[in-house]
């Protein structure tokens, strides 16, 4: 069988509503999740056994162990379909996005192995049964299986579409200072005041701008930087900059092309060690 291949896309939360601490422990969120043309990349061959090789900028001091997400995904579509129709796979998972970084690195490669492994294997499996079947390693696992727009409630993983939110081609720029954040610590900083749901009216731009990121104070609070992050990107004109889950990820939305190329060069000569990475949404 010929290289396997797939990515692993970004993923941005365009709005994050925090509205209740669970009595599980978990929080009841409402999110607009959107999705980036770019991302890790995932490459499988068929092998005698399981194995994954990471490399890339941001593959140090990640697991390559039954405890990974990728391999874990795989071994949950082989207990539900069966090693006869799930083969030992030989994976090498490039990582492009940073690790802890609010846009579901993870998450997004989990769910990367199960549509590659679908499409090659499971044909007959649709995307809500796939986001079913593995989205216990994640919150976000779901919502990265399709990687398209799309609303998400109760822990993120309660998914419906967001037809209004039309927004495929938009220019977008992500941002990280290259600081970790851990998920955890931001939620359990969250200072427990519901503001309210998402805003649900028909104009596009008043929606996004009535929304918000709940989490961003607790992640500043651990991550100085995000502050930084964002006053950058809202000096550059986008229509809409904005942390990403927990963060320390931060994205700005344009209306062209070369307005974002602009901004992107501008961002690499004033702050050359961030990450960046220039895309359009899916």
């Amino acid at each position: 069988m010929a290289e396997m291949r797939e990515t692993g896309w970004a993923k941005i939360n365009l709005a994050l509503h925090v509205r209740a601490r669970r009595a599980d422990g978990y929080h009841a969120i409402e999110t607009l999740f959107a999705f980036v043309d770019a991302g890790d990349v995932l490459i499988a061959e068929a092998a005698d056994s399981d194995s994954l090789i990471l490399d890339g900028e941001f593959a140090e001091g990640l697991s390559t162990g039954e405890d990974n997400l990728v391999r874990r995904a795989l071994a949950l579509l082989r207990a539900r379909h069966g090693a006869e129709r799930v083969p030992p796979l030989a994976l090498r998972l490039t990582k492009v996005l940073p690790v802890a970084a609010g846009i579901g690195g993870g998450s997004a490669d989990a769910a990367a192995l199960a549509r590659l492994v679908r499409r090659h294997f499971l044909p007959e499996v649709g995307n809500a049964a796939l986001a079913r079947l593995v989205s216990p390693l994640g919150a976000d696992v779901a919502a990265c299986v399709a990687s398209e727009t799309c609303l998400g409630v109760g822990t993120g993983s309660e998914l419906s579409p967001a037809p209004e939110l039309a927004l495929s081609g938009t220019p977008v720029l992500l941002v990280n200072p290259r600081q970790p954040v851990a998920t955890g610590p931001v939620f359990a900083a969250w200072d427990g005041v519901d503001r309210g749901p998402l805003f649900t009216g028909a104009d596009l731009r008043a929606q996004l701008f009535a929304a918000r990121n709940d989490l961003q104070r607790s992640a500043i609070a651990q991550c100085p930087a995000v502050a930084d992050v964002l006053t950058e990107l809202g000096g550059l004109r986008p229509w809409l900059a904005r942390m990403s889950g927990s963060g320390a990820t931060c994205f700005a939305l344009f209306d062209a092309p070369a307005e974002r190329d602009a901004a992107a060069r501008h961002l690499k000569d004033r702050r050359p060690g961030w990450w960046q990475m220039a895309g359009a949404l899916r």
